[in-house]
């Protein structure tokens, strides 16, 4: 049946429909003569007043329930986690990279193959200021990934190295190297070491070197140690002009090198004044006690010396090392033309003296009647140098100690 059709909605309407027009139109003239007046009773007001209409807040289950239909504004409710727990997505960068920093080397590369984000974070240079890679086969690739990350002490001492391809040509962050006794070709060092602007130790103990790589070394002013032992390849001149600019060294070892007379008066000449600790043994035929006279006048501060295997030197050495007031640690092994008797004066002569080395010149049978002669001094305690070295050799091989680096530890390794 049409809208129009029904009686209540029809133009003249019903008879009861009209009646209770008739009825309301009275109702309000009631009211309004009511209302009209000064002293209408506040009964009557609330009386003919409408009821409020309370506002329906929440519509609880389905608001078209049967046949009336209900327009309702849902209320803004707290949004669910959806996850028991933090999800790793919602942490900040510092806070996950606080977390990455406890993770071992392997850990940490295996966590950066995740996804984009973690392979962000896992190369992230705060993660890598310490590298130690010795033990590891496939050197190359790692190492050049290792230089790329911004590391600043990296070991890697007898490492085996082909070639290294660098497409980056900006300066490296490293201040602590060592690659001792590793097998890694001239060029290839020398991309390293004329990257480096803030090296502070460098150990490259028996590698084979270039003037290029000695130039290289003198644009490192902060430079405190240099451990050059056993090395080889490179001209006075340049030698000269590296001592020159490295004028801060404290530490050096430059003993065994192929080294002629000119190499060895040019160390003696250049050499740092204010170093502490240096190690000029294996220069059989070269070193004369004109050199040494030079270099106690140059550096009177001097610590430690080891002058072994000095052939030239002899017992006419002792007052011009006399001049090293502040000297503690003294080595004259194999120096053969010092004799035992002119030994039981260092005593006195050096009253600073803790360290004595004389080995191939005190036989053991002699050294209870030396030793009563010096008690206060240590003899033959030291059959390794350790100067300027980042390892000493005095420590047990295999310790946890023996992969330290100047006396501190990288934190990550690699493990075998």
């Amino acid at each position: 049946m049409p809208l129009r059709d029904l009686p209540c909605l029809s133009p003249q309407g019903s008879v009861l429909s009209q009646s209770k027009r008739i009825n309301k139109r009275k109702s309000k003239s009631c009211l309004s003569e009511g209302l009209d007046t000064e002293c209408t009773p506040t009964e009557l007001i609330q009386q003919w007043s409408p009821t409020h209409k309370h506002q329906r807040l929440i519509s609880k289950g389905k608001e078209n329930d049967g046949n009336q239909f209900v327009l309702a504004r849902r209320s803004r409710r707290k949004k669910e986690c959806t996850s028991a727990g933090i999800s790793w997505d919602h942490l900040p960068d510092e806070l996950l990279l606080r977390v990455l920093f406890y993770l071992p080397l392997q850990d940490l590369l295996r966590m950066s193959t995740v996804c984009k984000r973690w392979h962000r974070l896992g190369l992230d240079e705060s993660l890598w200021r310490s590298v130690d890679l010795e033990g590891l086969t496939h050197m190359d690739p790692a190492l050049r990934q290792v230089l790329k990350t911004g590391v600043q002490r990296l070991r890697c001492p007898r490492s085996f190295v082909e070639e290294l391809h660098f497409t980056d040509t900006g300066p490296l962050q490293i201040l602590h190297l060592d690659l001792s006794s590793s097998i890694i070709p001239t060029s290839a060092l020398e991309s390293i070491i004329c990257r480096c602007r803030l090296l502070e130790c460098l150990s490259l103990e028996g590698l084979q070197l270039s003037d290029s790589i000695i130039s290289a070394l003198s644009r490192n002013p902060n430079l405190l140690q240099l451990n050059l032992s056993g090395c080889s390849g490179f001209s006075a001149p340049v030698l000269s002009d590296m001592l020159q600019s490295c004028s801060s060294i404290q530490q050096l070892n430059i003993s065994w090198c192929d080294f002629n007379n000119d190499h060895v008066k040019t160390v003696v000449h250049n050499v740092s004044s204010g170093i502490i600790h240096f190690n000029l043994s294996g220069y059989r035929e070269s070193l004369t006690l004109d050199d040494v006279k030079v270099l106690v006048t140059r550096c009177p501060n001097i610590q430690t010396l080891d002058l072994s295997d000095s052939t030239l030197l002899m017992a006419d050495s002792f007052p011009v090392l006399k001049q090293l007031k502040y000297l503690r640690h003294l080595s004259l092994s194999r120096c053969y033309h010092i004799h035992l008797a002119a030994l039981t004066d260092l005593g006195k002569m050096f009253p600073q003296l803790c360290l004595l080395d004389v080995f191939g010149i005190v036989q053991n049978s002699h050294l209870p009647s030396l030793k009563k002669e010096m008690p206060h001094v240590s003899i033959n305690s030291r059959p390794f140098s350790s100067v300027a070295r980042p390892t000493p050799t005095s420590r047990l091989t295999g310790c946890l100690s023996d992969r330290s680096m100047w006396n501190r530890r990288c934190r990550l390794r690699v493990k075998l």
